[in-house]
């Protein structure tokens, strides 16, 4: 009888017809952490899964539907945790916000890299994205202002901050070799130097 680590993900998990799109996902997700989004092939994750390589086919039409697949299902997590974080309300529901997306992207890397690194068109803000629209909810209330623009415009500027510094944390990032030392630190600091700019009168 095979062992637990020899076993494929579709043993592990009672493969059967109805979970075959689960099991490809998360052996995609295995992959992509392993390898990168496009260090690997359709059949590979069919042979992670256990399955034959046309199994696949039965779900995704191809190798990006899969990786796009997981990018919506990224989205969808990064979406709740956000959500959840800004529960708290004011300042430190916004902060937690914040913490709360380097840790997503700290702890589901497989996730992060296909969400901004397959051509997804979720990769650009949205307010159709719920994670985003959570922090342009939070940016208006935090300044206290409705205009729909001017929250957007605030809202992306936070998200390129707290973006940057997420994938200057990661430990293969070339620009700091290891990653950041202090990441969510540098993120309060950062974000409310910002919003402190953006609440000021122009021409101050």
């Amino acid at each position: 009888m095979a062992s637990e680590p020899d076993k494929t993900l579709a043993e592990r998990r009672g493969y059967h017809h109805g979970n075959l799109r689960e099991v490809l996902l998360e052996a995609a997700r295995r992959l992509i952490a392993e390898r990168g989004p496009a260090g690997f092939t359709l059949s590979d994750a069919a042979k992670l899964a256990g399955v034959s390589p046309a199994a696949p086919y039965r779900h995704f039409k191809d190798r990006q539907a899969l990786l796009r697949e997981v990018a919506m299902q990224g989205f969808a997590e990064l979406g709740r945790r956000l959500g959840a974080a800004s529960a708290a309300g004011g300042k430190d529901g916004f902060l937690a916000m914040g913490r709360a997306y380097l840790a997503f992207a700290r702890e589901e890397p497989a996730y992060y890299a296909a969400m901004f690194n397959t051509g997804h068109p979720g990769t650009t803000p949205s307010g159709d994205d719920p994670g985003f629209a959570a922090l342009e909810r939070a940016v208006g209330q935090y300044l206290g202002i409705t205009d729909r623009a001017k929250v957007r415009s605030a809202a992306l500027l936070v998200f390129a901050l707290t973006h940057g510094l997420a994938s200057l944390a990661t430990p293969d990032s070339i620009a700091t070799p290891g990653g950041l030392t202090d990441p969510e630190d540098l993120l309060d600091r950062g974000v409310e130097a910002l919003l402190r700019g953006l609440s000021m009168p122009s021409g101050r």
